[in-house]
């Protein structure tokens, strides 16, 4: 397995959190992780996810609840969320997105932790 980021690192952590029959957005995410401007870096991330199912990455959409970017393409994201009890309407949003919606939390010792300017 090759190396896993610390950025990585931090992007699988909070994206694990998100539960069965929730989802998340790549910029909540970001915000989790305390780089709210990472919203692509997130996605990129999530794309090389070795840790899938544990890591639920077909959990992550886009900001307005659409399905978008899943490395196994939005029909297999579809169908493991309507698995979850997750209503998806005919153009790929998520119905009842803000009852769905998980805010994932990190606390600050865990990032500085693994970010590069962490010093013990």
């Amino acid at each position: 397995m090759p190396a896993i980021s610390q950025f990585a690192t931090l992007v699988y952590l909070a994206t694990a959190q998100i539960p069965k029959g929730r989802v998340s957005t790549y910029g909540a995410i970001a915000e989790a992780i305390g780089r709210p401007q990472a919203n692509r870096a997130i996605g990129q991330a999530l794309h090389r996810n070795p840790f899938s199912p544990a890591v639920p990455c077909h959990r992550v959409v886009g900001h307005n609840g659409q399905l978008i970017g899943f490395a196994q393409g939005l029909e297999v994201q579809k169908s493991l969320l309507n698995e979850e009890g997750i209503a998806i309407n005919h153009q790929g949003g998520i119905i009842n997105f803000k009852t769905v919606f998980y805010q994932p939390k990190l606390c600050l010792q865990t990032i500085n932790k693994l970010s590069k300017n962490y010093t013990p």
